[in-house]
């Protein structure tokens, strides 16, 4: 489960970078810019929501070893 958390999350930060890439400093809100950064935006909700996954499970193992 660990790995595929890790791979999930690499997977993620390739995708902000890719859509970094795709950002029109001049216009971040038009065209092909605004769909970048609503991916931007969901890529780093969901790396965030497997980094809570991750923790969770390591409190679960603690807790789990000290019973």
């Amino acid at each position: 489960m660990k790995k595929l958390i890790y791979t999930l999350m690499a997977i993620i930060v390739g995708i902000i970078v890719v859509n970094v890439f795709k950002l029109d400093s001049g216009d971040v809100f038009e065209g092909d810019s605004s769909i970048a950064v609503v991916s931007i935006l969901a890529a780093a909700c969901a790396f965030v929501l497997l980094w809570i996954l991750l923790v969770s499970k390591e409190i679960a193992a603690k807790i789990k070893n000290k019973n």
